[in-house]
């Protein structure tokens, strides 16, 4: 007769279930002692407790049985250590995520949603420093961070302090890159006299005709605000005319508290009912598809 805790009296002193514990057998997270022959019963030993216990709090946090396994065959705690800093990294990335679907639901279904105020504003041509090229919609904020940080050290006066900003920074987003999930990104610093150095050169802006609201607080939701502004343009008879512009009026540069940064988001417009290039009724604006200019070879 085996002297072991049989898996029933293992699974009372460790508060997991019989099932549970067969489960963690059949994963090979932990192996009971000896299984009997005739009978099939396992059995487990104490000093298996704090191990079984482990598994369980890793399994609670939705730790992948791969990495589960790593955790309990390595014996250096600094390894144990990275494994589980890696995977709570990636919890918390999910409970932003998550937190970030719940403020969005909450605004669009609350009984009264907050209005967004939309103008129709022109906005003349405008010579900037900029980084472009073409991103995929994931790796956007990415390389918006390192584009911004190239402008940021380019756009410096001889002695090498950064210079007064003549503007806030912005960017403009082709139209494909929502609709495939790959398009092309201008990112920029107005300036009086842009600079080419790296991937930093002059571009002009165009004259355009903007459909223009601000979204208020960080982007987590500010999926919301465009469709608001598309609701807008498509109520008043207006077509969207390139690509979209969006100025960073604050922001993270500006403050951590997310809550006070405003994003104004800007759609090229024109009207259906006359065109691009005709002046439309009163309320109603005009303006071709702008094409932004790089300046200088």
């Amino acid at each position: 007769m085996h002297t072991g805790l049989t898996i029933g009296e293992f699974a009372r002193l460790t508060h997991l279930s019989v099932r549970t514990l067969r489960r963690y057998h059949e994963a090979d997270l932990l192996l009971p002692v000896h299984v009997d022959e005739l009978t099939s019963y396992r059995y487990c030993t104490a000093e298996q407790i704090p191990t079984a216990q482990v598994i369980h709090r890793l399994r609670e946090l939705d730790v992948p049985l791969a990495t589960v396994r790593r955790i309990l065959d390595t014996a250096d705690p600094v390894v144990r250590s990275e494994l589980v800093t890696e995977h709570l990294r990636r919890l918390e990335s999910v409970l932003d995520r998550t937190r970030a679907a719940v403020r969005s639901l909450r605004r669009l279904l609350a009984p009264e949603p907050a209005p967004v105020h939309v103008e129709v504003r022109p906005v003349p041509e405008v010579r900037v420093a900029a980084v472009e090229g073409d991103v995929e919609l994931g790796d956007v904020l990415g390389w918006y961070a390192g584009a911004m940080a190239e402008l940021d050290a380019v756009l410096r006066d001889p002695v090498g302090e950064p210079l007064e900003p003549v503007g806030p920074p912005g960017g403009v987003y082709d139209n494909t890159l929502f609709e495939v999930g790959r398009g092309h990104v201008v990112v920029h610093r107005p300036s009086t006299d842009p600079p080419t150095r790296g991937r930093v050169h002059p571009v002009t802006l165009p004259a355009v005709e903007l459909a223009v609201a601000v979204h208020v607080g960080d982007h987590d939701d500010i999926d919301v605000t465009y469709g608001e502004v598309g609701a807008w343009v498509a109520a008043n008879a207006l077509g969207v005319a390139g690509p979209v512009r969006e100025t960073y009026l604050v922001g993270p540069r500006d403050t951590a508290d997310a809550a006070r940064w405003r994003t104004e988001i800007g759609w090229p417009v024109f009207s259906v009912t006359t065109g691009p290039g005709q002046r439309p009724p009163a309320g109603r604006v005009t303006g071709g598809a702008p094409d932004l200019r790089r300046d200088g070879p």
